[in-house]
């Protein structure tokens, strides 16, 4: 028996076997990731799967494959429905056809990974979905993410797939990116925390990870998706690096990069970002992933194809996705471009990865898929919705427990695909639960009367008497926008959105510079409805607006990022009173255009974004929301080190000090805690920012209920990156200070003795 096909041995030794047997050409078709794997197959009038003469061409150039992107994809993209796509009853056929023909025409026997989308839950048909990134942001509640990931993790795995493209890396820094959603807040903190636990959720269940995106995406000009990051290394470490360093903490298996430039350096061609801090400082030690074409875009420096692909590998890229570059890797090595000894370092990566997931021993699916309800992915689906949707205003209104009559006007009120957001793969109406529908189930006994979306008609029908306010006893207005892709969207080759549909105005390739939020008519809400009937508006969103002339008219006023296909009930049960709104903002709402950026942690070198025209800063910023419920709290601070050469010497982790925070519910409703607790350094020679989170908790209270919390600071938090650009607790003063709902619950000065 040959060395690598010994399960015995350890796996470094099978690697290096195999790959002292595989030919210049073998290896870089292990590096390659050149199929839309949706495209490969098509459905015979008999219903039996067949492979498209494409993919067995790519298998037979290779002899082998070493990584197929999205056999399972839907989507308007990909062109697969029910009709013509894999659903989670043909996954096993379609799944073994394809292992078994790599099998059988690679010349070593090495089989294929898959890869797949999953950046709120798995892009396929039956694909179990999660409320998006932003919107598990809002939760603050790291335990139910990882369970909610694990539960995905459980369904991808019983597919086969193999590595999990996660998006989780990118901070939220300007809402015109149509890709905000994406991201888990405009906090480096909160960010990072998210990232470790779905990382962690996720290889629990026995699934790889690729976390993406590499770096500073966040950052681009003008909101433009993949535009140019115009930041220093400081910004970069203060803000953007944290996400990546926490899933690397995790376990993550993969990285993808970004396809932006950070100060004139593109993302896939920057070794002092893939290797220097990704390798080097992180110790990460798994696949460096390309974004779709990346490789390619580095011709605007090369001016040449194969140059690209040579640059990729040396700055660090192990494995390509849809470009050409990666495969004129034979010809670089041969024209001197790259040595081969770096391919073969790629190689052993993927290679490892492969006799890591066993796939040698076990190259074919066994048991069927598991749907969205045999994973659970449904149930964490509804918990983080419930969890996200934040309360910004409320004027004694909600709970509205018996309404008699309800008017719902709106867009977004019976659209369930608004709810959902990008990368969502088509569902069936009764899978998905809309905000109409939702109120439907949660108030059977009133009388529901669908307006429409259309303010003009509604205003002649309102004029003529048609419809009369006196009529109802609350109005339910659903504005905002929508990342639909369900609506003729025409797409790039990367599968950006290239035009607006009707409804989509959010997603990849939806950047926008208006930004005033859409779907409430204010003049028509002040004219006919305010102070006539309780009026709640409702913002269903992928990125932050500017929401004040809709909340100003409003009695009651939420916020609810996509809130996944069963957001619909989950808003509804928090308008009857069923739960109470326990979500608080991960990012801040600007209050206009020209107002940006809007973060809440901007440098203490001026004064925020403050105008001659617009004195005022936002009205709604990070860690607003309110609940039913009132939390009282009392807040202490024990410093557990004194000295400031102990502080200087101790390990990052070292705790320094110890918030107790103790909470009570005083209220009716059952409710949540989450202080936040923050730092203002005082000195230190380099600015620093107004306000850094630097910890958090989250406890459910019931009523009455009290709880002591505890957040613990190590020395990590109280160090900063000086002018040598060293990380050190080079300060001494310090200003703390715990909030939550926006309120402050204690302020204190910090100080280490010099």
């Amino acid at each position: 028996m040959e060395r690598y096909l010994d399960s015995t041995a350890p796996i470094e030794e099978r690697v290096e076997d195999l790959l002292s047997k595989m030919t210049l050409q073998e290896k870089v078709g292990q590096l390659n990731q050149r199929l839309y794997g949706f495209s490969i197959y098509e459905y015979d009038k008999d219903g039996s799967f067949h492979l498209k003469e494409e993919f067995e061409q790519e298998v037979n150039r290779w002899s082998g494959l070493g990584v197929l992107y999205g056999l399972y994809r839907a989507d308007p993209w990909s062109g697969r429905t029910e009709e013509n796509g894999i659903t989670a009853s043909r996954m096993k056929d379609a799944y073994n056809a394809v292992q078994k023909y790599v099998l059988e025409h690679s010349r070593l026997g090495i089989p294929v990974l898959m890869s797949t989308e999953c950046p709120h839950g798995h892009q396929s048909l039956d694909g179990g979905l999660l409320p998006v990134n932003a919107a598990a942001g809002a939760t603050f509640d790291l335990a139910l993410l990882e369970k909610a990931y694990e539960a995905c993790g459980k369904q991808l795995k019983s597919s086969r797939v193999d590595l999990a493209l996660m998006s989780m890396l990118d901070v939220m820094r300007d809402p015109r990116w149509g890709r905000c959603e994406e991201c888990y807040s405009e906090d480096p903190y909160l960010s990072g925390e998210m990232a470790y636990a779905a990382t962690k959720g996720m290889r629990k269940s026995g699934t790889a990870v690729v976390a993406k995106h590499f770096c500073a995406q966040g950052e681009g000009t003008g909101g433009v998706n993949a535009s140019a990051a115009r930041i220093g290394e400081r910004e970069l470490r203060e803000i953007h690096l944290r996400p990546a360093k926490k899933s690397v903490e995790a376990g993550t298996e993969g990285i993808m990069a970004a396809y932006n430039e950070i100060d004139g350096i593109y993302c896939h061609g920057n070794p002092k970002l893939l290797q220097g801090v990704l390798r080097e400082e992180f110790g990460f030690d798994g696949i460096v992933m390309a974004d779709g074409f990346a490789v390619d875009s580095l011709n605007v420096v090369t001016a040449d194809t194969m140059r690209s692909g040579a640059l990729a590998l040396k700055s660090g890229v192990d494995v390509s996705l849809w470009d050409k570059g990666f495969t004129l890797l034979e010809e670089a090595v041969k024209e001197g471009l790259v040595a081969e000894e770096l391919v073969d370092a790629s190689v052993r990566k993927v290679l490892t990865l492969k006799f890591e997931r066993g796939l040698f021993e076990h190259p074919y699916m066994e048991e069927d898929a598991l749907t969205e309800k045999e994973s659970g992915v449904d149930q964490m689906s509804l918990k983080m919705a419930r969890e996200s949707v934040v309360l910004l205003k409320n004027e004694k209104v909600l709970p509205q427990k018996m309404p008699k009559r309800i008017l719902v006007l709106g867009p977004n009120a019976e659209s369930y695909y608004a709810l959902m957001g990008d990368y969502s793969p088509p569902r069936k109406e009764e899978d998905t639960c809309s905000v109409l529908k939702g109120l439907q189930e949660v108030y059977p006994d009133a009388e529901i009367t669908f307006a429409g979306a259309d303010y003009e008609k509604l205003t002649i029908d309102f004029a003529r008497g048609e419809k009369k306010v006196e009529d109802y006893d609350l109005a339910v207005l659903v504005g905002g926008g929508s990342s639909s892709r369900f609506e003729g969207a025409e797409f790039d080759r990367n599968g950006a959105a290239l035009s607006s549909a009707t409804a989509m105005e959010c997603g990849e390739g939806m950047d926008k510079a208006d930004l005033m939020l859409p779907g409430i008519d204010v003049k028509f809400v002040e004219k006919y409805l305010k102070g006539h009937v309780p009026v709640v508006g409702i913002a269903i969103a992928g990125r932050p607006y500017i929401v004040e002339p809709a909340a100003e008219v409003c009695d009651a006023f939420l916020y609810a990022f996509y809130p996944g296909p069963f957001g619909g009930r989950a808003i509804a049960e928090i308008l009857a009173g069923k739960c109470s709104p326990t979500g608080r903002m991960p990012a801040s709402l600007p209050s206009r255009e020209g107002q940006l950026p809007a973060y809440y942690n901007y440098k203490n070198s001026y004064a925020g974004m403050k105008y001659c025209d617009q004195k005022e800063k936002p009205k709604y910023v990070f860690g607003d929301g309110l609940q039913y419920s009132e939390v009282a709290y009392q807040a202490k601070v024990e410093q557990r080190v004194t000295g400031y050469q102990t502080l200087q010497n101790i390990q990052l982790n070292q705790p320094v000090l110890t918030c107790r925070i103790e909470a009570e519910n005083t209220g009716a409703y059952e409710v949540a805690a989450i202080p936040q607790v923050y730092l203002s350094r005082k000195n230190g020679n380099v600015t620093a920012r107004v306000l850094e989170l630097k910890g958090f908790s989250r406890e459910m209270l019931n009523p009455g209920e009290g709880k002591e919390m505890q957040i613990e600071l190590t020395k990590e938090a109280f160090c900063f990156w000086n002018q040598e650009m060293q990380y050190t607790a080079g300060a001494d003063l310090f200003e703390l200070i715990i909030k939550d709902q926006g309120q402050e619950l204690l302020r204190q000065e910090v100080q280490f003795k010099r």
